[in-house]
């Protein structure tokens, strides 16, 4: 049973998308009373705005009540899915809902119609008289008046323009559902609704891509190297800001940027040709966290809808008897995160909102040893075994920090190396804190960038690897003592983290269909990756990367070697082209 205050929230958290929905309603007439204003006209009678509002009552109300009986059914608000199939199989679409209480549902129509045409009549009026005023006022007036519908129609000020998530708030998928406006998020379902419908990535028959992603998740052996000395260890995932593997000493011979890091690489179990699966933090959260690749162009964090159909490593730890969180120092509502986060059993969301203190804070949030600061002293009062993830954002343009750079200048460069260095000092500290608590002997430790970066070198461009690349670090007591210091050189992929952690606990991952098991000695090594224009392909051998826009080959490590060459490409392009279909099926 849910409880009545937690429905009570629902209108609550509502209110962004609900106001948003307005002020996309108000534009017409907006447009309408600021073209009147500017003429001079004294009065204006508004019997065109009863139609507009009475056309707008009907198809609401219609919208809604299709929208309760499409939640019965699929679980998932009405969208440009559902309109399809009513307009190209009406007849389908009708024996569909054939289970539909159609008396309700008519009397649910009626009752919004009623209470909707009453509100109308008793709130807007049939005419409006303007007072005379001169013609900079009228425009500074009007300009006000553009600026506040903007204002509204985005969310407000903060930093990122509203999405669905900024209506979630539990752990309930109903209630986040329920919070989200029925039409804001149909009109946003029809604007992306190409993007989903057809796969723009087509270089093979189904068979031949099928065959090769077949051929290359095979795995001869289900077995794995053990190198936890436990099965149920708590496990605390750290997400780094564009922490690419070149400002390490050991992977990109950066001196002084993460000394350590450095040092941790050495303790604890390094997998040191690791690739990202994308270039920016929405792709990297769910590469991370829930296995699941980029497709070049596209984003599954722009679809709540199908990303949450994805698994996640949250998921199936938290079924498996461990409590989770997330902490992040900005805006969870940025590019719906806070949407994956709470659609996938993490139990507890720290983000900006949840510091009192405005001290320590960028623009983007709270900077990384507040975060942190806050995870430890939080995961004392956690049930043991705990699964908690962090994402860092420190390491992010402008590059601004609560204290003097270590590195000085004014160019990025110089900036960027400066709050790497910062992040890296804030991993450090974290561990120190945690070390006196009495969880840390039991619990482990990822270390894993988000995404790469072109800089601090300015020397490699998006379509080449060395842009993806990453470091991986498995860290804490909790690993046995032979495998202190060992690198893992294999070529592997973030979105290989989930069935790698997953295999030490002895937890299945077979719904992690593009996740590997690096630790398994007979898992084929490689990465794919994409960025707008592009995908790329890396294993032991070779890279090649391909712009997807001008059809042609970015990068090729052995372009000498044209057989291996084609060979290596396919796998690319089979990579892209089923990844892609299985979004727009999901």
């Amino acid at each position: 049973m849910i409880p009545f205050k937690e429905v009570m929230a629902t209108f609550y958290h509502a209110l962004l998308l609900d106001l948003s929905m307005t002020a996309y309603i108000a534009v017409i007439p907006l447009l309408g009373y600021i073209f009147w204003l500017l003429s001079g006209r004294k009065s204006v009678t508004l019997s065109w705005i009863n139609v507009y509002n009475l056309t707008l009552i009907a198809f609401f109300s219609i919208i809604s009540v299709i929208n309760f009986n499409i939640y019965r059914e699929w679980g998932s608000k009405v969208n440009s899915k559902a309109l399809g199939f009513a307009i190209d199989s009406p007849t389908v679409a009708i024996a569909s809902s054939a289970s539909s209480p159609i008396g309700l549902s008519i009397a649910a129509l009626l009752m919004l119609i009623v209470i909707s045409y009453f509100l109308h009549k008793l709130v807007v009026t049939n005419k409006i008289t303007l007072s005379s005023s001169p013609i900079w006022l009228r425009a500074l007036v009007a300009l006000l008046l553009i600026a506040l519908n903007v204002m509204i129609l985005r969310g407000g000020f903060r930093g990122s323009p509203i999405t669905q998530s900024m209506a979630y708030f539990s752990e309930d998928q109903t209630l986040n559902n329920a919070a989200v406006n029925t039409e804001w998020n149909l009109m946003r379902s029809v604007l992306s609704a190409r993007m989903a419908n057809k796969n723009p990535y087509v270089y093979l028959s189904n068979q031949q891509a099928d065959a090769i992603i077949k051929d290359l998740y095979a795995v001869k052996k289900d077995t794995t190297i053990n190198i936890l000395k436990t099965k149920r260890p708590n496990v605390v995932m750290v997400i780094i800001e564009s922490f690419t593997a070149d400002v390490t000493k050991t992977l990109g011979q950066e001196e002084g940027i993460t000394p350590h890091m450095d040092s941790l690489f050495k303790k604890g179990v390094l997998f040191s040709k690791i690739y990202a699966s994308g270039y920016r933090t929405d792709k990297g959260i769910l590469a991370t966290a829930a296995g699941y690749p980029t497709f070049a162009s596209g984003s599954i964090v722009k679809w709540p809808e199908k990303m949450q159909k994805i698994p996640a490593i949250a998921q199936s730890l938290y079924r498996n008897g461990y409590e989770t969180s997330f902490y992040y120092g900005g805006e969870s509502e940025f590019d719906n995160y806070k949407a994956f986060i709470l659609g996938h059993n993490y139990q507890h969301l720290v983000d900006r909102k949840d510091f009192k203190s405005d001290n320590m804070q960028s623009i983007w949030g709270k900077f990384d040893e507040a975060v942190f600061a806050r995870q430890v002293a939080d995961l004392g009062k956690m049930k043991q075994p705990f699964f908690s993830t962090t994402m860092t954002l420190t390491n992010h343009e402008p590059f601004t920090l609560p204290r003097k750079p270590k590195f000085p200048g004014d160019d990025n460069p110089s900036k960027f190396k400066s709050t790497a260095n910062y992040t890296d000092s804030c991993i450090n500290a974290f561990l120190n804190n945690a070390r006196k608590k009495d969880w840390y002997k039991n619990t482990l430790f990822i270390f894993v960038a988000d995404h790469g970066h072109g800089l601090p070198k300015n020397a490699y461009e998006i379509f080449m690897p060395q842009r993806y690349h990453i470091p991986l670090l498995f860290y804490g007591d909790v690993i046995k003592d032979e495998f202190i210091g060992k690198d893992f050189s294999n070529v592997g992929s973030q979105a290989d983290i989930a069935a790698t952690l997953l295999a030490q606990l002895d937890i299945p991952a077979t719904e992690f269909v593009w996740s590997k098991n690096m630790l398994n000695p007979y898992v084929k090594p490689f990465a794919f990756f994409s960025w707008e224009n592009g995908m790329g392909f890396i294993d032991q051998q070779q890279c090649v990367t391909f712009d997807t826009v001008g059809n042609v080959v970015a990068y090729d490590s052995d372009a000498e070697n044209k057989q291996q060459s084609a060979l290596t490409l396919s796998y690319a392009k089979a990579c892209l082209q089923k990844i892609y279909q299985q979004f727009i099926e999901l």
